[in-house]
């Protein structure tokens, strides 16, 4: 078979309409996606639950372990239902809020005030916005200002001036950056998506728009209990979505407590100037990278695809650059949720990546591994130290690759957070784990079965049980094409093999060399090498 390429970035794909038929996942999922999202903003649960069975099924049936990420609808506030075709605000025009209306109303001179009033899903928006603060409709499309009441205005009313003109239609967002709001970061609809999300063992959850640590936090404990309830599942990763101006200003602390990361430049780009996004993003990468949280860059990555076969050269570009920022992960919304071409948008995004990660392959040096690794828990870990000296030790021998054993994944992130210009590919027997590993910047999550029995007292299993995947990580990398004989491969795992937190072995092996690696340990009982076609992983 031809050579898979590897690629350090994940690329993860929105299902929606114009993806969920089984013919469609399994081509997203062969043009190299590794975790897919269901948005919760869209959709009836009973919708998510079909595509994510479809999910399920295809991976199953290609033998890749694929990731699902239930994306919660957050805080939204939107206006409320506006008569076809829409009402137009034009600038410099006045315009009413009234929460406790249904219906917008368009501007009749006829009618006291006799300005255009909509509708709004938060109550108290008109005791919490003060003049003079932004109010954006439709992501901004249509720009305000609230102003004082006048004269005949209806009580408990937000009076603004258009300050940039538009037509709104039904249930479109308002955004309110300069407001401090009193509403829940995580509401009635948002818990019961999460719960959905335990139930159905979701792989990661993301949470929306964050502004504080203890907002995340919050969601963790509940997500715990929740996993408790449910057949006392692990608790569920929770990917922190920087998508407000008060998360940036306290990206530290968000980055410290949450899983994972997502620059979510839609409504970051609503809420803050434009100019500052790309600056916010960079920002937010590094911090990641630091505190060694998987960090995704979202919205609009190839968003003229939604219609046309090609991108943007300015869209490759952002692509490329989320690559060269050091980003774990690139996301598609629109492109592949109602996009007329969901599996070409996913292969333009897989050249682009690979593309730009040859380019920092090429590069004569390696980033020096960062000193602190997951925050104030890293320092001594022995696997952390592991981690580094995998490092040298891939750099010193020219390594083609470093392959371990991660178990629950904690290695492998490990490995990931290190700065390897060199894929990862880590095996494991726990399904759950190897679709979580997906979300690791530069590890190819491999499913296997649990290795021998490595208990018997006096016997050799351990050193057999080592041998036996060695030769297993020997028949794998060639077969699909990422190692030559006489090439040079890093190995980590740790005894007993397959029993989490054991990491403690490091070794060099020389793909097709029986003496080199693990294999020198010998087996014991002379098995035989396993089958080439056991390990999965690999997009076919």
């Amino acid at each position: 078979m031809p050579p898979i390429r590897l690629s350090r970035a994940s690329i993860i794909a929105t299902l929606g309409p114009a993806s969920q038929s089984p013919d469609v996942v399994r081509g997203l999922i062969r043009a190299g996606v590794s975790i897919f999202r269901l948005n919760f903003s869209h959709g009836a649960l009973a919708d998510h639950a079909a595509r994510l069975a479809t999910v399920r099924a295809v991976a199953d049936e290609l033998g890749v372990p694929v990731g699902v990420l239930g994306d919660l609808p957050g805080p939204k506030i939107r206006c409320g239902v506006v008569p076809a075709p829409g009402i137009e605000l034009a600038t410099g025009a006045d315009f009413l809020i009234d929460p406790s209306r249904r219906e917008a109303l368009p501007a009749d001179a006829s009618r006291r005030p006799g300005v255009a009033v909509l509708g709004c899903t938060y109550a108290a928006i008109t005791s919490e916005v003060r003049p003079g603060q932004r109010v954006l409709l439709d992501d901004g499309s249509v720009r305000a200002l609230a102003v004082a009441p006048e004269p005949g205005d209806p009580p408990g009313c937000l009076r603004c001036r258009v300050i940039s003109g538009g037509v709104v239609t039904s249930s479109k967002g308002i955004n309110l950056p300069e407001t401090e709001l009193s509403i829940p970061a995580v509401g009635p609809r948002d818990w019961e998506c999460a719960r959905w999300a335990i139930e159905h063992s979701l792989d990661f959850v993301a949470m929306s728009f964050v502004r504080t640590a203890g907002e995340v936090a919050q969601l963790q404990a509940r997500l715990g209990e929740l996993a408790v309830d449910v057949d006392n599942a692990p608790p569920m990763p929770v990917v922190a979505k920087i998508e407000k101006p008060q998360a940036v200003a306290g990206i530290e602390a968000i980055v410290r407590q949450a899983d994972a990361i997502m620059v979510a430049r839609g409504d970051l780009g609503v809420e803050m100037d434009i100019a500052q996004v790309p600056v916010a993003q960079k920002h937010v990468i590094a911090t990641a990278q630091r505190w060694g949280r998987p960090c995704i860059v979202a919205t609009e990555m190839l968003q003229s695809m939604v219609t046309r076969s090609t991108p943007t050269r300015a869209e490759a570009s952002d692509v490329a650059n989320a690559i060269f920022d050091g980003a774990d992960a690139v996301m598609l919304s629109a492109e592949s949720a109602v996009g007329a071409h969901p599996v070409l948008v996913v292969e333009t995004m897989a050249r682009i990546v690979v593309a730009a990660e040859a380019r920092l392959a090429s590069l004569p040096a390696w980033p020096t591994p960062p000193e602190r690794l997951l925050g104030p828990e890293a320092p001594g870990h022995p696997t952390a130290a592991l981690a580094h000296a995998a490092w040298h030790l891939a750099q010193g021998v020219r390594a083609k690759l470093v392959v371990c054993w991660s178990q629950t994944g904690g290695g492998a992130r490990y490995l990931s957070q290190t700065g390897f210009r060199v894929p990862i590919v880590a095996y494991s027997s726990n399904p759950l784990a190897t679709r979580r590993m997906a979300l690791l910047g530069g590890v190819r999550p491999m499913s296997t079965e649990a290795p021998p029995a490595t208990h018997e007292p006096g016997s050799s299993a351990p050193a057999d049980a080592l041998a036996w995947w060695n030769r297993r990580v020997d028949r794998d990398v060639q077969r699909l094409g990422w190692a030559e004989p006489g090439e040079a491969i890093v190995l980590m795992a740790g005894l007993p093999l397959g029993t989490r937190a054991t990491t403690n072995l490091l070794a060099i092996h020389r793909v097709g060399d029986a003496r080199s690696g693990f294999m020198a340990r010998g087996l014991g009982s002379g098995q035989a090498a396993p089958p080439a076609n056991h390990a999965q992983g690999a997009h076919p």
